[in-house]
């Protein structure tokens, strides 16, 4: 069976971290074929958002650390360099909406995995844990940077060094998540999300995930500026000009995503 279950339905690629008997824990394996997923979903113009959740009991529990202590293994000085470090940089820079549905406990680098994603939302059983301090580590796959913008310096610091269990609830009012629902009606509630973005204008988007990844580093003058030049990019679209149009005749706009 493979470790990342792939179905595109509807221009949602549905991605499914798929080890449940290790709590979806990353080994070399999964870790490329998730990488390579991503590619597929960049490459291909059917899919107009991305949704990845895991299967079973967890979302992700990080890294597996069979394979860290294995002396046939990648060893540290590759799991992030050619692990996740490239899936980070995948999600950050697809040119689609990519949602994180957080099923049940997401760990280490499946916590990491999940806040980079652009919309995290996640099951009222769900936990999130910054498990590295526990072992003798530190965050990676992008936690120390995308932590202390979430949640600021101070308590970014506490949950990476006391490597405390947050549940959904706590997540959610800490500004880590953008919704949680009850476990029962997550998986139609999480679809109905990536749906709702894949009628979505698909470039307007991009250009959104391209300000805001170049915000958490510009001034304010710089930002103005690539504001202006993102803007004039999407008024150039078919999409702007249906908008338009739509608003204008008050019907629904059909976005086809160019």
């Amino acid at each position: 069976m493979s470790s990342i279950q792939f179905e595109i339905k509807d221009n949602v690629a549905y991605i499914t971290l798929n080890r449940p008997e290790k709590m979806n824990a990353f080994n070399r394996e999964m870790a490329m074929l998730l990488q390579q997923t991503l590619d597929e979903c960049a490459a291909n113009e059917a899919v107009r958002c991305v949704h990845i959740t895991g299967a079973g009991k967890a979302f992700s529990a990080g890294q597996d650390l069979a394979e860290v202590v294995n002396p046939n293994g990648p060893g540290m000085d590759k799991i992030l360099g050619e692990h996740y470090n490239p899936i980070i940089t995948r999600i950050r820079q697809l040119r689609k909406p990519v949602v994180a549905a957080v099923n049940a406990v997401a760990a280490g680098a499946g916590a990491n995995i999940a806040l980079a994603c652009d919309i995290v939302v996640a099951a009222e059983n769900a936990s999130f844990i910054q498990a590295f301090s526990k072992i003798g580590l530190i965050p990676d796959s992008g936690g120390t940077y995308f932590l202390p913008r979430l949640l600021g310096f101070q308590r970014a610091s506490a949950l990476m060094m006391l490597g405390d269990k947050i549940t959904a609830a706590e997540a959610l009012q800490m500004g880590l998540l953008y919704k949680v629902w009850p476990t029962e009606s997550f998986e139609q509630e999480s679809t109905k999300i990536a749906v709702q973005l894949s009628c979505m204008p698909t470039q307007a988007l991009a250009y959104i995930k391209q300000a805001l990844n170049h915000s958490l580093n510009n001034t304010l003058e710089a930002q103005l500026q690539l504001e202006d030049r993102l803007q004039q990019q999407a008024a150039a679209t078919a999409d702007f000009k249906e908008g338009v149009e739509a608003f204008l005749q008050k019907r629904q706009p059909v976005f086809k995503g160019i």
